[in-house]
């Protein structure tokens, strides 16, 4: 059951009309505020059911049950929140030197046998080289991609 309070249900309605000052909201905040005012069973809210909830708001019922669920566990203010990572990003392959030795190897005269480079001949050249131990050809056409 969620039951909010005055402070709560004054910064929903706040976020729920979609613009602080100047600044505009993200819709799926708006959303989910809206829906939590409708959810509200205190004695301000009007304790809608969550299939009506869901119909107003244009989202389904288990978002709703979910989002109630979690602003009853971690409170209201959660559910407007982005989840954090679990695992931090992946660094990156190639730094900037390694960028450079990619691009300078791409415009340099391709191996013996063939008539140009291949994104596995360049990746596979780059372990030979050791400027990383490992690398996938589609790396190395994302990283050429945005060199051009």
């Amino acid at each position: 059951m969620l039951k909010l309070t005055g402070e709560e249900r004054a910064e929903l309605e706040g976020i729920a009309k979609g613009t602080r000052g100047r600044q505009s909201i993200a819709a799926w905040k708006v959303q989910r505020a809206r829906a939590l005012l409708k959810c509200d069973q205190g004695e301000h809210g009007p304790g809608w059911p969550d299939h009506r909830v869901a119909a107003a708001v244009e989202a389904t019922e288990r978002s709703i049950q979910n989002w109630r669920k979690q602003a009853v566990l971690e409170g209201p203010l959660s559910v407007l929140q982005r989840k954090e990572r679990s695992r931090p990003p992946t660094p990156r392959k190639l730094d900037g030197e390694g960028e450079a030795k990619l691009v300078q190897l791409a415009c340099s005269a391709p191996p013996e046998g063939h008539s140009r480079w291949t994104l596995r001949l360049l990746a596979a050249r780059l372990v030979e080289l050791e400027v990383v131990d490992s690398i996938s050809y589609e790396t190395v056409r994302r990283t050429l991609k945005k060199t051009n």
